[in-house]
């Protein structure tokens, strides 16, 4: 191992040892994620934002959730996001998805990532809560992936709504089952002290009046939000607008940028991007992305900037990397471990 990522390791062992990694769920026990969000510290004493990227940006490329560690270790990257699977997929089976299953055992592959100095900054548990088929299928797989967070020392399980307007229902009786959705679901998640964030995503997240009241499901420090600064900017919202309102519940983020082209296609008949194709840095969002790190900043916000964005194998991703660790030195953001 070279000497810069020794050093890299060293520094991710100790913030994570400082924080109670050692501790069965990697001291990242729901009060002090809560806490690393939420600004009670100022602007005065900001200990800096993390870098963390989402796995998807590999799934064109067919790796493995451990090519993604390696990929994360080689370019000094320590936090990691990824879908999880509650069943057995044939893909996943043969190596050519890069995201985890429950059944997988959270603990053993917590200590695999601790060798390669990278942890979970959240679980994508996000199968859409506001149709027909959110209670049945949808809460019964969030329950499994906040038991399985708190185990494998996963402060966040991300969670949202469909894209499109539900099947059948008015938009009173969708919001009246995800209520009762959420409020199944933070009953666990404060027992396990898991924060369960709400990503802007949908028909209803991507709508401020209706994210205000789903924050307002539940009445609770483990109801958060996840920032998505692609899908706000598609959704026809601005994103440092968006931001503004909902800042003190940001408990993660999706720093995504969008292309010209997609903009100019999609933008306001759109809730949500599967995959952007398009280097942060490089899109019309860019400016806006500037603007919301800014704000986190003087908000004290101190929790993980998780890159969201086609990867190609590597290439697209790094040159992200770059872009969002240059925009942060500008902002006289420090990269933390």
């Amino acid at each position: 191992m070279s000497e810069s990522n020794q050093t890299s390791r060293r520094r991710f062992l100790g913030g994570a040892l400082g924080a109670g990694a050692a501790g069965l769920a990697a001291g990242c026990a729901g009060p002090a994620g809560v806490e690393a969000t939420a600004g009670r510290e100022g602007k005065k004493k900001h200990r800096g934002m993390a870098i963390g990227f989402h796995t998807d940006a590999f799934n064109t490329s067919y790796r493995t959730f451990e090519a993604c560690l390696q990929w994360a270790q080689k370019n000094d990257v320590h936090h990691i996001e990824c879908g999880v699977i509650d069943g057995v997929s044939w893909l996943h089976g043969l190596g050519y998805q890069p995201h985890v299953a429950l059944h997988e055992d959270p603990v053993l592959l917590r200590r695999k990532m601790e060798k390669y100095g990278v942890r979970f900054s959240q679980i994508d548990a996000a199968f859409p809560l506001s149709g027909k088929d959110g209670l049945p299928y949808g809460v019964p797989y969030v329950l499994n992936s906040i038991r399985w967070a708190k185990l494998a020392g996963c402060p966040n399980v991300a969670t949202t709504d469909g894209l499109h307007k539900p099947e059948g229902l008015d938009d009173p009786k969708a919001m009246d089952l995800m209520k009762h959705a959420y409020g199944l679901i933070l009953e666990v998640a404060e027992a396990y002290e898991v924060v369960v964030t709400i990503e802007v995503h949908g028909y209803f997240t991507t709508r401020p009046e209706m994210m205000a009241k789903m924050l307002a499901f539940v009445d609770s420090p483990y109801l958060k939000m996840n920032l998505d600064t692609g899908n706000t900017f598609i959704a026809g919202q601005d994103p440092a607008a968006f931001l503004k309102r909902f800042i003190a519940k940001v408990s993660h983020t999706h720093i995504k940028d969008v292309s010209k082209s997609l903009a100019a296609a999609v933008r306001g008949k759109q809730t949500g991007i599967a995959v952007s194709h398009c280097a942060i840095g490089d899109g019309v969002n860019a400016g806006n992305i500037r603007t919301c790190l800014a704000m986190l900043r003087d908000h004290g916000f101190n929790g993980v900037l998780s890159m969201e964005c086609e990867g190609q194998g590597g290439p697209m991703i790094e040159k992200s990397l770059a872009w969002l660790r240059r925009t942060l030195k500008e902002l006289g953001i420090p990269e933390r471990a």
